[in-house]
Order: C-alpha cells, then structure tokens, then sequence
C-alpha cells in the first residue's frame, strides 16, 4: 500500500479530528478535540517543517508534529506527539514516523538553538502499548510516568483553610505577569520544566481559547505578592463527548518559602467549591508521579482519584 506524506494545514483538522476520535477510543486516551482546538495545536508548531501527515487517499491514518520550545535554558526541549490510526497499525508506520521525528527535531533545533543540548519528549497513553515499544526502537528511553488524577464534585468537599497572613483573589490580566514569574519560580526545579517568556506564556496557555481566567485563582500576600497560582482549562470538546463539564487544572504552583503549609491543599479546596458552584461535574489534572515536592499526596487528599497514566519517552541528542 502506497501512503501520501505531506505536512498539516488548517484544511485538514476536520481529518484530523476523525483520526484522534479513532484513537481515543482504542487507546481511551480520554483526549478530544475540536476545529479550534486542532488549529491552535497546528499554530503552535511550525506548520511547514514540523507537521506531518500520512494519507490513505483522503483518509488521514497518521500524523506527527514537534514542538519546539521557547527558550534553551540549559537545554532546548522540544515535545513531539502523533498518532497511528488503529486499522493501519503494525504496517511500520509508527516506526517511520519516529524516525520524520527524530530527523525534524535535530533540523528544527539546529534553527533556532545551534550548539546547545536538545532533549526530544514524547508522551505513551499506557493504553498503547505499541507506542511504546516504537519509542523504545527508535533508542527512547522511558524516564518518568505521569497520572492523570480526577475528582467527582458531587461528592463532599473538604473546607478550605488558608494559612494566616494569605488571602486567594480571583486571577485577572492585571495578574498575568505575576503568576508567569509564580509558576516560573515554582517549577524551576520540576523535571522537564523550562521557563515561560512572556511571549511563551501567553501563546501557549493564558491565550489559548481553553484557558479559562474566570475559574482560575492567584494566591497573595497581605503585601499583594502573590505566591501561589491554580490555572484553570475547560474543554468544551470533552463535555460533547461525555456529557459532563469539567474543570481541567493546568497548573498549581507554590513558590518555595510557602510549600508545607497548606497552600496547595486550600488553594485546591476553594477552586473545587467554585467549580461546582459554576455547574461543573468534574475536575481532573496531571502529575508527574516523581514529583518531589508531594503533589501526588496534596491531590489524593483533595479527593482526586488515578484514572489514566502515561510514560514519558526521552531521546538525548
């Protein structure tokens, strides 16, 4: 069988967006996407040089694209991701894709970062066992497993006590620059973290249409500093999917001299209590199991349940 390698466009996402509801429900992924969805995805690489997608006729069957980071800071990492429609697997595709992978990224890094070390990501659903195995042929090694957590709102909420001297506001445009400099601070430390530019930060999370500020929340100090931010998405393509609204936290983040304390814990509890009270059924988030400042633990205590899990693939070049 003869397939057709050509990059992404904004024309495609309609064939796109049938190639991941395939995959979502072979895999579960729990991941769906709508148009906008798929075009801000499509907007974040470069279209031309790190998109591509692989025909059957008109028929989509696989894509990959790679992600370049915003900035080097010590290395330069970049996150790829892509998928095998599952009638076309075991055909080699997944294999020739990994290695349109390896070859884009060394030439798209070499643009922008020459010299500097590059690290190439890819992230496996535990339920594509496949992936995995192609990851590791193409000299991947598996370096870290991440699970994403859910938390049924109807059930009781936990009573929010923020420590004295705090008070949580509502997060606003006037707050955007201080909760980049929270979250910068906060995950410096954090495995496969690099820091937001301005320009980074609002491209690739407060501008995005899924960002939603009016469920999101900034921790401050009687001062005004601000210590600790909860970043909320909503996903209006899961909700047609499952019927159920729910509040994606993107990020929770802590600076250093507040960690231990509780802050975490209230910041969550409160966000929850808003969420219901905003016609949510559900909240869900991600984390990094290794995570060494105890957010697993901080989330189990909130409530949140493990429903799904991924390995991240790591590739040195």
């Amino acid at each position: 069988m003869t397939f057709t390698w050509t990059p992404l466009t904004g024309d495609d996402v309609d064939r796109w967006a049938e190639l991941l509801t395939a995959v979502e429900a072979e895999d579960r992924t729990g991941d769906n996407y709508s148009r906008s969805d798929l075009l801000q995805d499509l907007a974040l690489a470069d279209p031309a040089e790190g998109t591509c997608g692989v025909w059957d006729g008109d028929r989509l069957v696989a894509f990959g694209v790679v992600y370049a980071g915003s900035v080097a800071e010590p290395g330069h990492i970049m996150r790829t991701w892509g998928a095998v429609h599952p009638a076309y697997r075991r055909r080699g595709l997944g294999g020739r894709l990994m290695n349109w992978t390896l070859q884009v990224g060394r030439r798209v890094h070499e643009g922008l970062f020459p010299g500097r070390p590059l690290s190439l990501h890819v992230y496996v659903h535990d339920g594509n066992e496949g992936a995995g195995a192609v990851a590791r042929a193409a000299g991947m090694l598996p370096v870290r497993t991440f699970h994403v957590m859910t938390r049924d709102l109807a059930a009781p909420l936990s009573e929010s006590h923020l420590p004295e001297g705090l008070k949580i506001v509502p997060y606003g445009d006037d707050l955007e620059e201080a909760a980049r400099e929270v979250r910068n601070a906060a995950f410096a430390d954090h495995w496969g973290s690099t820091p937001h530019t301005a320009e980074s930060w609002r491209e690739k999370l407060i501008g995005l249409e899924a960002f939603s500020g009016k469920d999101s929340f900034v921790v401050q100090e009687e001062s005004g500093r601000s210590v600790g931010i909860l970043l909320t998405f909503y996903y209006a393509a899961d909700t047609e999917v499952t019927g159920v609204r729910e509040a994606w936290v993107q990020t929770v983040a802590t600076l250093e001299d507040w960690r231990g304390r509780g802050v975490a814990g209230a910041l969550l509890a409160h966000a929850l209590a808003h969420f219901r009270s905003e016609g949510y059924g559900k909240a869900a988030l991600s984390v990094d199991t290794g995570n060494a400042t105890g957010a697993p633990g901080v989330y189990l205590r909130a409530g949140f349940e493990v429903s799904r899990g991924a390995t991240a693939y790591v590739a040195d070049l």
